[in-house]
């Protein structure tokens, strides 16, 4: 139902919310229109995904999950768990903003979060997402935050995902004016706490990584 090639980088563009084709493919840009097509159409007709048509003033057809697409979420965030972990990290310039955000789930220490009620507002480029942490639960959407605590905004999936490593620390991060935050500083900084980067899988026998490789960005 979903081991065809792009099958499941739909689902997980699709995860956040509802997204229009154009929207797709700017999230998969490697995949061609002719088989981002045929794709939703598969997922179309084994009911994991819909297409309904958005009410005026877009008046535009958008693609969602159904209820029983949903249901891959935690199948989709486990892998992302698991590729945190990889020995040889994939390069950040690779990561898109939906990636980024979803990563949140696969590495929010919910321990460390019992005691926090907040929603924040993340920034990616153009796109927006709200982020609601309550009694260790995580809930992630697409759009803006009502009244958030802390507002933070990237340049790009890449420079958010440094930051979260640690790869870019913060400070250098807001000085270069890649990196802002509207709000408390201290609340900002407690919040990038709670995704905490796994220990890459110490994998017996792996041969050394590629040079490419070696130099690029831990990023789930």
């Amino acid at each position: 139902m979903v081991g065809e090639r792009w099958a499941l980088l739909v689902v997980r563009e699709l995860l956040l919310g509802p997204k229009r084709f154009t929207d797709l493919r700017a999230g998969l840009p490697h995949a061609s229109s002719n088989i981002l097509s045929e794709r939703l159409r598969d997922l179309e007709q084994g009911a994991v995904i819909q297409r309904r048509k958005l009410p005026p003033p877009a008046a535009s057809w958008v693609y969602e999950l159904t209820e029983w697409g949903r249901e891959l979420e935690p199948i989709v965030t486990k892998l992302g768990a698991w590729g945190a972990r990889s020995p040889f990290p994939p390069d950040s310039e690779e990561i898109g903003p939906d990636s980024i955000v979803l990563a949140l789930r696969s590495l929010f220490d919910a321990a460390a979060a019992t005691d926090l009620h907040a929603t924040y507002e993340l920034q990616i480029g153009e796109q927006r997402f709200r982020v609601e942490i309550a009694d260790g639960e995580l809930d992630l959407k697409r759009g803006r935050a009502a009244d958030p605590a802390v507002s933070l905004t990237a340049a790009d999936a890449p420079t958010l995902a440094a930051v979260l490593t640690e790869q870019l620390p913060l400070d250098e991060a807001l000085a270069s004016g890649a990196f802002e935050i509207e709000g408390n500083k201290q609340a900002a900084k407690r919040f990038l706490r709670l995704f905490p980067m796994p220990e890459p899988c110490e994998c017996a026998g792996s041969p050394a990584p590629p040079p490419a490789m070696a130099s690029g960005s831990h990023s789930a």
